[in-house]
């Protein structure tokens, strides 16, 4: 792969096989409703046509709130999370399901004689030209690859000695485990590897609340749930907790 020009990141397509599906039925819908128009007469046949459009006109809306949220919403969240964090410069960072290094990288431009160390399994149905290399020529492109570190793990399985991070970072991974016990395997395995003092913040659209239901049942305090960030589609929320 070509490198990225300087300044030029790109972390990507949020669930590309979604937003692929969605412009496919909302293009043939809006094509059935508008072009496949029958005679007056046949009033019976006009009904679902109309409803062929209202379908194809939702999808351009879903579809144009994919969108956003992944080249504009994200990258907001992103902003403001890492904004809020105090930071010293010599913090030792976790970003657990990294993708293309948004917060990974975000992260390592505060750092100075810390280390941020993204993990993910890099599966393609999360996140458009999902690997690890993509996040590291983001990484040339910000001009922060001396201070990372990119490794194939699963959150459920982190390769990490208890209390090793400063700082544990997730976004937009847990929701994507389709069962609790693995959701509360990944967020036991933040929670062990997390420092004492040190705080876990989660981006995530679902199960925030299980969540902190988890992070208060292995002893984290100062658990805090947001509301509601719209610039994301599905809405997301941010969790986070100190140990």
């Amino acid at each position: 792969m070509a490198l990225l020009a300087k300044g030029k990141p790109d972390y990507g397509l949020d669930s590309p096989a979604l937003v692929r599906n969605v412009a496919i039925l909302g293009g043939v819908t809006l094509a059935a409703g508008f072009l496949l128009r029958p005679p007056q007469e046949m009033w019976f046949a006009h009904a679902p046509l109309v409803s062929a459009q209202w379908c194809g006109l939702m999808c351009a809306i879903v579809l144009a709130l994919l969108l956003r949220s992944s080249y504009v919403g994200k990258l907001k969240a992103r902003d403001e999370i890492i904004a809020s964090i105090g930071w010293r410069g010599d913090e030792r960072v976790l970003d657990v399901g990294c993708g293309r290094g948004l917060f990974l990288l975000a992260a390592a431009k505060h750092l100075t004689a810390g280390k941020a160390i993204g993990v993910d399994v890099w599966r393609a149905e999360d996140l458009s030209d999902n690997w690890a290399e993509a996040a590291w020529d983001n990484a040339r492109a910000e001009g922060v690859e001396d201070n990372i570190e990119i490794q194939d793990a699963d959150a459920r399985e982190l390769p990490f000695e208890k209390d090793s991070f400063d700082i544990v970072l997730s976004s937009l991974t847990v929701s994507i485990m389709t069962k609790p016990p693995d959701r509360r395997r990944a967020i036991e395995e933040m929670a062990r590897v997390l420092r004492p003092g040190g705080r876990l913040i989660i981006l995530d659209t679902m199960f925030t609340g299980e969540y902190a239901k988890f992070l208060r049942g292995v002893g984290l305090r100062e658990v805090k749930r947001s509301g509601l960030r719209l610039g994301l589609f599905p809405p997301a929320r941010v969790l986070s907790a100190v140990k």
